[in-house]
């Protein structure tokens, strides 16, 4: 499958490298489907997204005006399963969050563990799903961390997650809902180093003791931060259109995974939000390869890092 996988990079297959077994360990479900498959589905056309946004707010404004008019919740959660089949994702991490009413997609959560299994089983059965609960940055965490007990009680969730705005609170305030996390067994994340500053990817691994950070690349910063993470061991979740297209990076041509490669950081490709980014985890490797970025031996080290998520299970 390496011999496959790098000679598939260097013929620019893009129906090869689908057929290769990957992970997507940044994924957000709710907009983790294909744009073509809503299309069908919800008989509608979707435009394309503009080439760069200008902020969050404006990616979240275009998603809800493009997307989730025409896709309701569930729908979307079926797509990202298709997708998953569709480019032979092998290890999926899966982004959830709660509403007010913990309910997730206005179901309570047993009845959505069980939909959200069966979904598994019908359009990805050879999929591992590694569900990540995920706490929006400017949440209440006193509440959060009240409920969270019943939350894991369930034994679905894998790993916990932050995301959204890094400058809504400090990372510190989380602290309780992590320990707890960590009570359970499950692999710390967060959402950091997408816009910030190296120094807060460094700190919000040590408050709250990540085993991994989504996106991080604001580490490149700093050969003292990457040489930390390095010799830590902290694996980044980087999403390389998602950076371009908000204009945290200039192109595939720059991106700082080379850097934080070349400096011993564990690295994984992913998707991000595909309904939005309009790339699966192949047309990523692809995009970084024709780049002429990284050699197809290094993007198959990648990959394989992958999926070593599962043995971490």
């Amino acid at each position: 499958m390496d011999e496959l996988f790098k000679t598939y990079l260097q013929n620019h297959s893009l129906k090869g490298l689908s057929s290769i077994s990957k992970s997507d360990l940044h994924n957000h479900l709710g907009r983790g489907g294909n744009k073509n498959y809503i299309e069908t589905t919800a008989n509608v056309k979707i435009d394309l997204p503009p080439t760069t946004f200008d902020s969050l707010s404006h990616m979240d404004e275009w998603f809800k005006d493009n997307i989730k008019k025409y896709c309701p919740y569930i729908k979307r959660l079926e797509a990202a399963f298709v997708q998953a089949a569709n480019d032979n994702i092998s290890v999926l991490a899966a982004n959830f969050g709660f509403g007010d009413d913990n309910t997730m997609g206005g179901m309570e959560l047993e009845a959505f563990i069980h939909m959200m299994k069966r979904f598994n089983q019908q359009f990805a059965p050879n999929t591992i799903l590694l569900p990540e609960l995920s706490f929006g940055r400017a949440c209440d965490t006193d509440k959060e961390l009240s409920r969270l007990d019943e939350i894991l009680s369930y034994n679905w969730f894998k790993s916990v997650d932050i995301n959204a705005g890094e400058s809504e609170q400090p990372i510190k305030n989380f602290k309780k809902i992590y320990r707890k996390a960590k009570e359970y067994g499950l692999r710390l994340k967060a959402h950091v180093g997408e816009f910030g500053k190296a120094d807060d990817v460094m700190e919000a691994v040590e408050e709250l003791e990540l085993d991994e950070v989504h996106h991080g690349i604001a580490a490149a910063k700093s050969e003292a931060v990457m040489k930390w993470l390095s010799k830590n061991k902290i694996q980044l979740n980087i999403c390389p259109t998602s950076n371009v297209m908000l204009r945290v990076v200039e192109s595939y041509f720059v991106h700082p995974i080379r850097k934080l490669y070349d400096n011993g950081i564990p690295v994984t490709i992913n998707t991000d939000d595909m309904l939005i980014f309009n790339q699966s985890v192949s047309q990523e490797y692809l995009n970084l390869f024709i780049s002429g970025l990284m050699n197809a031996d290094e993007l198959n080290i990648i990959r394989e890092t992958g999926l070593k998520e599962i043995k971490m299970r």
